[in-house]
């Protein structure tokens, strides 16, 4: 790593620390993530994670700088080590964790939750949390999610498990498979 790069990431620790996201060692941020952190809330980092906010780490781009966002006091983020991601959106209401040794491609989205009721009265301005479906999500280890994938509430990605890009993951996919789609699917078994 450069002198540049290890200035930049260095700040960016010191950034990340300072919005109360707990990081481990040897981050790698090309551009700076936004956190949003509710107080009561966790973003934990861990070693060796790479995150790209700018083009410039990402021959495809990216739309939008990495997102964290822990939303309620007992929401949580997790992601484990050796894991990369670029112009990914992480929001959780409960919990989203991402494990180890995991790429996420440009432009992912994972979410835990709904942001607004189904029920059409309400929906705009909604103040009951409970009308708000949420659901953790868990993507296991050596997960790849292709660029523009979305995972939806209340969905775990088996380990190993590679998803097509753009597709939009509603169910749970076992572990050791292609899946991809609208809604996603198993295509094969690896």
């Amino acid at each position: 790593m450069g002198i540049k790069r290890k200035i930049i990431s260095g700040v960016g620790k010191a950034y990340l620390k300072i919005k109360g996201v707990k990081t481990g060692e040897a981050i790698i941020l090309y551009g700076f993530p936004r956190v949003n952190l509710a107080n009561g809330g966790k973003i934990v980092i861990g070693d060796n994670v790479a995150m790209c906010s700018t083009c410039k780490g990402n021959p495809l781009g990216v739309n939008h700088r990495v997102i964290l966002s822990a939303v309620k006091p007992e929401s949580e983020i997790i992601i484990g080590n050796d894991t990369g991601m670029s112009g990914t959106t992480i929001c959780a209401a409960k919990s989203v964790k991402i494990g180890n040794n995991c790429l996420i491609g440009a432009n992912v989205t994972i979410t835990d939750y709904d942001f607004h009721p189904v029920k059409p009265v309400g929906r705009r301005y909604n103040t009951n949390a409970d009308d708000i479906g949420c659901v953790p999500v868990i993507v296991e280890d050596n997960v790849w999610l292709g660029m523009n994938v979305v995972v939806l509430k209340g969905v775990t990605v088996g380990q190993n498990s590679v998803i097509a890009a753009g597709s939009i993951i509603t169910k749970s996919i076992p572990p050791n498979c292609i899946a991809g789609g609208n809604p996603a699917r198993v295509l094969k078994k690896i």
